[in-house]
């Protein structure tokens, strides 16, 4: 089974939309330069509200480390997501399980990276545009994923109810995320489209 994260939630009736509809995890943007971003307080909100077994998951760009344990004193983070530049080291110093985001174009090794970042829980695969970190609504080519990368490939990038069962049967990840493919409006999230995305991917594992 395809487990499903449906990240940039900013609003905790979205985010039990989300666990309604069936997804596995929600995603909370601490980058300020975000549209998504959201507050310590806002996402401690938003945690509260969710229903047992929903995986929170923090996501984070280059942060200072005083920057994530301050969220952390906050919320209720069960994973860290980090999608800049930060090295191994960095993404395993807060005791909490974390996933490494890659920027994925031609020239990428991802089996590098998954021997760099073995301590990980898995790759997040997403499309590479110069200066913007991710939520870009863009796709890249799935044929530069190699097959029995060493980490669990949780796929990412402009993926939406259209082509995420395409996606799944070519990836075949163990979870895909979705931002911008299932919203309304930067931040606000479809209900109608959330259903149609977790439709897809079930209809993809059959």
């Amino acid at each position: 089974m395809t487990r499903i994260k449906i990240c940039g939630i900013t609003r905790s009736e979205d985010a039990l939309v989300c666990a309604q509809a069936g997804a596995d995890a929600i995603g909370l943007v601490f980058y300020p330069s975000s549209p998504r971003h959201v507050l310590a307080a806002q996402a401690a909100a938003i945690a509260r509200a969710l229903p047992p077994f929903i995986t929170t998951v923090g996501l984070f760009v280059n942060p200072a480390v005083e920057q994530v344990e301050a969220v952390l004193s906050e919320v209720h983070l069960d994973v860290l997501q980090f999608h800049g530049d930060e090295p191994p080291e960095f993404c395993a110093g807060f005791g909490v399980p974390y996933l490494k985001a890659i920027r994925v174009k031609a020239g990428v090794d991802l089996v590098q990276c998954a021997i760099r970042y073995q301590a990980a829980q898995g790759l997040l695969l997403d499309a590479y545009v110069e200066g913007t970190p991710g939520g870009t609504g863009q796709s890249f080519d799935w044929e530069l994923i190699p097959s029995g990368l060493s980490l669990p490939v949780i796929l990412s990038g402009g993926l939406r109810p259209a082509n995420i069962v395409a996606a799944i049967r070519r990836v075949r990840p163990w979870a895909v995320d979705v931002s911008s493919g299932v919203e309304a409006s930067k931040g606000i999230k479809d209900a109608a489209k959330i259903a149609a995305f977790i439709e897809g991917v079930r209809s993809a594992d059959v």
